[in-house]
């Protein structure tokens, strides 16, 4: 659940000790979810908003689910300390901007807290936006209004429901997994497995050719 780079946020910690599982595995003492969510790849967005003085605020985030098409719901996971929640449950609105295979600077710089970092991108603020649009490094962006919240431990779900849907269908995703980021462009290059020849169909009884 990051706004600490696309890394995923969870408690725990780093220097757990393990000891040796199945197989070569190792087995946490402490359960520590980063190592099992950084197993498992996703695309990468910045969540942007508006603070009270109309000072845009934004970072990195990779924990997001759609929940409903009708309405058409999403949630995204964010640290409850993170002034840029602050921000948005202010306003009760952000935009949800996923970023490009191109924009791996773009998600390190909204991870990293600089305070400079809306004046290191470009980005614009559309009539009818709900937050801060990231048009040079976002290939898709939802503008959403928050609908529910629910804090649990050390981060806060945050329900909304996209107002406006824009898409850029020549980019493709940023992907980020095992803390490394990947491109959609060379993942779907990868030749996929021939399929299974079908089985033989057989002709069923009682049909032409069958003999009792």
């Amino acid at each position: 659940m990051p706004n600490s780079a696309p890394h995923r946020d969870v408690p725990g910690s780093d220097d757990n000790e393990g000891t040796p599982g199945a197989e070569g595995s190792a087995v946490l003492r402490q359960t520590d979810l980063r190592p099992f969510m950084a197993a498992f790849p996703s695309g990468v967005s910045v969540v942007t908003t508006l603070g009270a003085d109309d000072r845009p605020r934004g970072l990195t985030c990779s924990s997001l689910a759609s929940v409903a098409l009708a309405p058409p719901t999403l949630v995204v996971c964010i640290r409850t300390a993170s002034p840029t929640l602050q921000a948005l449950l202010e306003q009760g609105q952000f935009a949800l901007n996923l970023l490009h295979e191109r924009a791996r600077a773009t998600s390190d710089l909204f991870a990293s807290g600089a305070p400079d970092r809306f004046e290191r991108t470009e980005w614009r603020l559309p009539l009818g936006a709900s937050g801060p649009h990231l048009i040079a490094a976002a290939h898709a962006i939802a503008d959403c209004t928050v609908v529910k919240t629910l804090a649990f431990g050390d981060h806060t779900a945050v329900f909304a429901q996209a107002s406006r849907v824009t898409v850029r269908p020549a980019a493709h995703p940023l992907l980020y997994g095992l803390r490394r980021y990947a491109g959609w462009s060379d993942a779907a290059s990868v030749p996929q497995p021939a399929a299974a020849p079908a089985p033989p169909v057989l002709p069923s009884e009682g049909a032409a050719g069958v003999r009792r």
